[in-house]
């Protein structure tokens, strides 16, 4: 029998992959467990949880189930883009940052065109600029625009900058796909549908993450317009995302959708992130680098200070401008999270 260390399981808040899977997403998984089923996708889960989709977000929309946020992100911008063209994002966003120049090479060479952007956030005046910098044969024809949601500094677009970015894409002819790797924390903060918040808002592509909500691995790719999703599965057969046992990818969804556990998650992660931000805001010496609004809080801190919380057992990551971010999930634990805020509270003031 393996030994594990039960410190080394303590909660942490470096990461809302550190979570396990919620018991939704568990249940599911052993309903589909329970005897055999056709592979491939062509099994009762898979269309049971593609039309809980199409049902969530009010459309008829294509959906199709990856292992990861890299995959997703990646195979959809190659399948709105031909190896020529350019693909506009914000310079702190997931797929510049942080997928190992996957998009570039699902798509066969597309070029991601970078705009600086306050807060991790695109603006429609940089969109703009990029997409009229230079319209000659020699430079990538801008194709598409990405935006992350929530961003990686934990910002959530509104409603108002989402149909505003969609009107510039449809000015320039420019198609919109959304990283949304915590696209539930998103809607939980501003308390609105999946439906208003995508399609609704002008959003052509969505890669809505389920690993960061509550469940082991998979994210969900839907197209509402259809047409963009000729030979997806193609694409995702030769990117290795095919799954054979596909139900264990997709029963997950069927326990988190139909039960709500996706919103609710959603609600308790971004609730903890509020009560978090509260306490370290009144913390001297310590401030929030970012408003809280989503399942993220980002401090700026003394490195003494930081250091010192960390020899007391507590994980976290430092990048983004220097700030400390701390992440919070469907199963964080309230105790837990007051437990840290009392040490950072003494170790500020030592360090004072």
């Amino acid at each position: 029998m393996i030994e594990i260390d039960r410190e080394e399981l303590a909660q942490q808040f470096a990461s809302d992959n550190n979570a396990g899977i919620c018991p939704e997403a568990w249940r599911a998984m052993e309903e589909a467990n329970r005897g055999h089923a056709a592979s491939y996708g062509d099994d009762p889960w898979t269309q049971r949880a593609a039309d809980a989709f199409r049902n969530l977000f009010e459309t008829g929309c294509e959906v199709y189930f990856v292992f990861n946020g890299t995959a997703a992100n990646s195979l959809a911008l190659a399948s709105l883009c031909q190896s020529y063209h350019g693909v506009i994002c914000c310079d702190q966003a997931h797929v510049e940052t942080d997928e190992c120049g996957a998009p570039e090479f699902f798509s066969n060479g597309s070029k991601l065109l970078v705009a600086p952007g306050a807060e991790g956030k695109l603006t429609p005046q940089s969109i703009h600029e990029l997409a009229t910098k230079r319209q000659d044969i020699h430079y990538p024809k801008p194709r598409a625009v990405t935006v992350t949601q929530a961003t990686e500094t934990g910002r959530v677009y509104s409603l108002e900058e989402l149909h505003d970015l969609s009107a510039m894409c449809k000015r320039h002819g420019l198609l919109l796909h959304m990283d949304g790797a915590r696209f539930a924390n998103a809607a939980a903060s501003l308390d609105c549908s999946p439906a208003a918040l995508t399609w609704k808002s002008g959003v052509d592509v969505l890669c809505f993450g389920g690993t960061k909500n509550g469940m082991a691995v998979g994210e969900a790719v839907l197209f509402f317009d259809r047409k963009l999703a000729v030979d997806f599965d193609y694409r995702c057969k030769q990117a290795g995302q095919l799954s054979s046992k596909m139900r264990f990818l997709s029963a997950p969804w069927v326990g988190m959708l139909e039960s709500g556990a996706w919103l609710r998650n959603a609600r308790h992660a971004n609730a903890c992130a509020q009560r978090f931000g509260a306490q370290i805001a009144a913390i001297p010496g310590i401030r929030l680098a970012q408003p809280v609004e989503a399942n993220a809080v980002f401090i700026s801190a003394p490195e003494p200070v930081l250091e010192r919380v960390r020899s007391r057992g507590w994980r976290f990551y430092t990048f983004i401008g220097g700030a400390a971010r701390f992440m919070f999930s469907w199963d964080t634990d309230t105790e837990r999270m007051d437990a840290f805020c009392r040490d950072l509270k003494e170790c500020a003031a030592g360090a004072q």
